[in-house]
C-alpha cells in the first residue's frame, strides 16, 4: 500500500507534511519506485539513491517557481513521482509515454530538459542570473552527479558561477566515494551550522574586521581553511568561490531538510556535498548498482535472472571481440572511453590489457584530443564513443585529429535510432556532421560480420576512419573471421533486379532486402557513406532508371545527399529517392516501432517506393 504517496498530487503536498510523514513518504516512494521500473524497465539505481534528496527539495523549495535541474536525467523518476506523473510510470521510454529524463513540454516542473552530462550548473546558473536581471525572487538548484563532475563544462561553469553574486545552488550528488561518508550526529551540526545565517554572518564580519590588519586576516582564512578541511574533503570549491557545506548523508532527511532550509536563507553561490548510495533501500541493486542501473523487466523479489541459455551477441560484444582479438596481435592498440565501459562491451578487453585501456571519465572532448597525443606518438587509438556523445567533441575531432590526419578507429555505438532513450540519445546525426571532415571516413556494416571486418579495415588505415552500428543485435550470424578486412571504400551488389536500384547504407539492408522481392530490385550494400563507391553507383545508375538511397540516418546531408552530390558531378540524371530520418527529432520508444513510424521497415520501404514509382512514370507520361 502506498496511501502517503497517492495523495501527493504536486510538491504543494510535499510541503505540508511533517518531518515523520516525509521519512514515511519516502520509504512508499523508494517501493513504488522499485515496483514500477520492474515492470517497464528503465534506470533504477540512481534513483533508488535519490528519493531522500528529492523529497527533501520538493518539501524546502518552492517548485516549480523555484528551479530544479537534474544533471543527467537518469535519476529524476523519484521527481516526475512526485510532481503528478506517478500514474503514467506504467508507460515509461514507451512510444507516447513519459520520457525517461527530464522534458520542458512534458512538465512545468522540468526546469530543463537533461540527458548529456554535466549541463546543469550552467543552465541553472542562467536561470539564476535571469531572476536577479528581473528583479524576481526565485532559487536555482543545479543537482550534479560525481561522475559528471569529471566534465570540463562542469568546471567552465562553477568558474563562471563564483564571480555571480547570484543566490545559485549546486548539489552534488556523490554516489561513488571511496570513503566512508561521514552521517553522525556531529557531521549533521557542523552541516547545519555552516550553512546557517549565524556562521555566514559572523564569517563576513570576521573578514571586515580583521583585513585592517592583512596578517591577521591572512591567519584567520588560514585557520577556517584547516579547521574545515578536518570535516570537508576540500576547499576546492571555495576556491571557485562558493560557500561549501557538507559531506552530509543524502539519505538523511533530519539533515537534509535543515540544511537546505539554512542554505535558502543565504546570499550567493552555495556549494552542497550529499553522499548518497546507488541502489539505496534494495539489496540487490546495493551490491550490483551496474547490473541494476538500466535493467529490463525483472521480478524484484527475485533480482535480474541471467539467461539460460547464451543471450545472441550485439554489435557492443562484437566490437569487445574485435577489440580483444586486435590488441592481442598488434601491440600498438590501445582503447579509450569516455565512462562507458560496460555499455560500449569493454570490459573484456579491460580485464585482459589493463595497461593499454584508458577510462577518461564523463570527458568526451577530453578522449578526442587524448587520442590524438597517442596517435601522434605512433600507438593506434580507438576510441569507443556513442554516436550521440561524439557529437560534444566535434571541435577536437576537427582540430586535432582531422587537421592533423592522425590515425585511429571511431567505434560507433547506439548509430540510428536507439529506442526508449529517445531524442537525446538518437545516433543520427553521425555521417551528416562527420561527412564534411577532411580525413574521415565513415563505415556502415549492414551486420555483426561486416562490423567485425569493417573495424579491422578502418584500424589499417593511414587516417581517422569511423564504423557507426546501431544498439543490441542484427541480423548477421557471428562467425569467425581472424581479423580479415573488406576492400576500402567498395560496396556490393546483394540482389540483381530491374529497373529499379535501392542503395542501402547499414542495417536496414535487411529490411531493404525483403522489399526488394516484391519490387524486384536491384539491391546494392554500399558498406561506405564517405568515401562512396562511386564506380559501383555510376554502374548503377546508368543500367537503373530509379535509384533509392536507404538510411538510419538524417536525410539532410546523409548518405542519400553524398549519392546526389555524386550523381551530379558524373552528371548523372535520374529520379531519386532518399529514404532515412526526415528533419524532426525522433522519439522515445521501441525501435521497431519508430522505423515503422518514419516507413524505414520493409513495409514502409516499400510502400515509399511504390508511391515513387506512380509519380515518376506519371510524370514521364
Amino acid at each position: 500500500m502506498h496511501d502517503l504517496l497517492d495523495s501527493i498530487h504536486s510538491p504543494q503536498d510535499v510541503r505540508q507534511l511533517t518531518r515523520p510523514q516525509l521519512r514515511a513518504l519516502a520509504n512508499e516512494l523508494r517501493d513504488y519506485l522499485l515496483k514500477s521500473v520492474s515492470q517497464t524497465g528503465g534506470h533504477l539505481s540512481s534513483n533508488l539513491g535519490t528519493v531522500e534528496l528529492t523529497v527533501a527539495l520538493h518539501h524546502v523549495f518552492n517548485t516549480p517557481h523555484d528551479r530544479l535541474v537534474w544533471d543527467v536525467g537518469h535519476q529524476t523518476y523519484p521527481h516526475k513521482i512526485l510532481t503528478g506523473r506517478k500514474n503514467r510510470m506504467n508507460t515509461l521510454r514507451q512510444l507516447g509515454g513519459i520520457s525517461g529524463f527530464p522534458r520542458r513540454e512534458e512538465s512545468e516542473f522540468d526546469a530543463f530538459g537533461t540527458a548529456h552530462s554535466s549541463t546543469s550548473i550552467s543552465a541553472a546558473l542562467g536561470m539564476a542570473l535571469a531572476a536577479k536581471q528581473k528583479g524576481e525572487d526565485r532559487r536555482a538548484v543545479a543537482i550534479i552527479g560525481d561522475g559528471a563532475m569529471t566534465a570540463g563544462m562542469a568546471f567552465e561553469a562553477l568558474n563562471n558561477a563564483g564571480v555571480s553574486d547570484c543566490n545559485f545552488l549546486v548539489i552534488l550528488n556523490d554516489n561513488d566515494m571511496s570513503i566512508s561518508p561521514p552521517v553522525g550526529a556531529l557531521n549533521r551540526y557542523l552541516a547545519q551550522l555552516m550553512s546557517g545565517r549565524f556562521y555566514a554572518t559572523a564569517k563576513e564580519m570576521g573578514k571586515q574586521v580583521l583585513k585592517g590588519a592583512p596578517p591577521l586576516f591572512e591567519l584567520a582564512k588560514r585557520f577556517e581553511s584547516q579547521a574545515k578541511g578536518l570535516v570537508v574533503p576540500a576547499t576546492l570549491f571555495e576556491k571557485f568561490g562558493f560557500n561549501y557545506i557538507g559531506p552530509i548523508d543524502g539519505h538523511d532527511l533530519d539533515s537534509l531538510i535543515p540544511t537546505l532550509e539554512n542554505i535558502k536563507q543565504l546570499s550567493g553561490p552555495q556549494f552542497l556535498h550529499v553522499v548518497t548510495k546507488k541502489g539505496q533501500g534494495y539489496d540487490l541493486a546495493e551490491a550490483d548498482p551496474v547490473t541494476y542501473h538500466g535493467p529490463s523487466k525483472f521480478d524484484p523479489s527475485i533480482g535480474i535472472v541471467a539467461p539460460t541459455s547464451a543471450p545472441k551477441k550485439t554489435f557492443s560484444n562484437i566490437f569487445g571481440d574485435w577489440l580483444c582479438d586486435m590488441a592481442q596481435v598488434d601491440p600498438l592498440t590501445v582503447a579509450i572511453t569516455p565512462a562507458m565501459r560496460e555499455g560500449s562491451g569493454m570490459v573484456a578487453y579491460h580485464q585482459k590489457f589493463p595497461d593499454r585501456y584508458f577510462d577518461v571519465g564523463i570527458a568526451e572532448q577530453h578522449a578526442l584530443t587524448f587520442a590524438a597525443g597517442l596517435a601522434c606518438e605512433g600507438l593506434r587509438p580507438v576510441v569507443a564513443i556513442y554516436s550521440t556523445f561524439l557529437q560534444r567533441a566535434y571541435d577536437q575531432l576537427i582540430h586535432d585529429v582531422a587537421l592533423q590526419k592522425l590515425p585511429m578507429v571511431l567505434a560507433l555505438d547506439r548509430a540510428g535510432i536507439v529506442g526508449a532513450d529517445g531524442p537525446t540519445h538518437a545516433g543520427v546525426y553521425d555521417i551528416a556532421f562527420l561527412r564534411c571532415i577532411p580525413n574521415v571516413s565513415i563505415a556502415c556494416p549492414a551486420d555483426e560480420n561486416e562490423c567485425h571486418q569493417l573495424l579491422t579495415t578502418a584500424h589499417k588505415q593511414d587516417h581517422t576512419v569511423a564504423v557507426r552500428y546501431p544498439r543490441g543485435s542484427g541480423a548477421g550470424t557471428v562467425i569467425e573471421h581472424k581479423l580479415q578486412g573488406l576492400p576500402f571504400a567498395k560496396g556490393e551488389i546483394r540482389r540483381q533486379g530491374q529497373d529499379l536500384v535501392i542503395l542501402a547504407f547499414g542495417t536496414l539492408l535487411y529490411p531493404v532486402l525483403k522489399a526488394a522481392e516484391s519490387l524486384n530490385a536491384t539491391v546494392a550494400n554500399m558498406r561506405w557513406a564517405k568515401p562512396l563507391d562511386t564506380e559501383l553507383l555510376i554502374q548503377l545508375a546508368n543500367s537503373h532508371s530509379i535509384i533509392v538511397t536507404v538510411e538510419e540516418g538524417a536525410l539532410m546531408g546523409g548518405a542519400g545527399s553524398a549519392v546526389l552530390e555524386a550523381l551530379q558531378d558524373a552528371g548523372i540524371q535520374k529520379p531519386v529517392l532518399r529514404l532515412g530520418v526526415p528533419d524532426i527529432f525522433t522519439e522515445h520508444g521501441d525501435p521497431n516501432l519508430l522505423l515503422a513510424q518514419l516507413g524505414l521497415d520493409a513495409k514502409g520501404i516499400e510502400s515509399s517506393i511504390t508511391s515513387f514509382q506512380g509519380k515518376t512514370r506519371r510524370k514521364v507520361a
